[in-house]
């Protein structure tokens, strides 16, 4: 499915192909609640990178977190690059070196009417903060941290 998506100026547009264009995965981490999530969560997509096509480039900035390294415990920058639009400020996309050929827009930046999920899944539950109250309706899953299945193996086990 081809998604469009801009942000709220819309000083940038894109485009892109998406095998995963269900909005179900709601994330509750610190970092998606701070820079993309209103209701104390976000919602990320998933998409080819090499189909990415942007108008607006030069309003784009990156934002790398600064995140816990499992090993040593220190602070290390995030390979995560969440891409936003320096005018006002949109999340728009995700981009990991770790999977270089996803790209994961967030759902609230995209302009194409979306599908509606059969089931949701509600992840980083752990780092909810005390004022958010998670709608988990039945049928859907929850975790504490990562869930037990990727979008794609998501939307396989749905047949979407």
């Amino acid at each position: 499915m081809e998604l469009q998506g801009s942000c709220h100026c819309r000083s940038v547009r894109f485009s892109l192909n998406s095998g995963q264009p269900y909005p179900f995965n709601y994330c509750y981490c610190s970092i998606c609640r701070k820079t993309a999530g209103g209701g104390g969560y976000s919602i990320n997509l998933g998409g080819d990178f090499n189909s990415l096509r942007v108008e607006g480039r030069e309003y784009l900035s990156v934002y790398q977190a600064k995140v816990e390294n499992p090993d040593t415990g220190r602070k290390c920058k995030s390979p995560a690059q969440r891409h936003f639009c320096s005018k006002c400020g949109s999340a728009l996309w995700l981009w990991d070196s770790r999977w270089p050929e996803l790209v994961h827009p967030f759902a609230s930046a995209i302009d194409t009417e979306l599908p509606v999920p059969p089931q949701r899944t509600h992840m980083m539950l752990q780092f909810a903060s005390s004022w958010v109250e998670a709608d988990i309706r039945e049928g859907d899953k929850k975790f504490d941290f990562y869930p037990d299945e990727s979008l794609a193996e998501w939307h396989k086990r749905h047949n979407l």
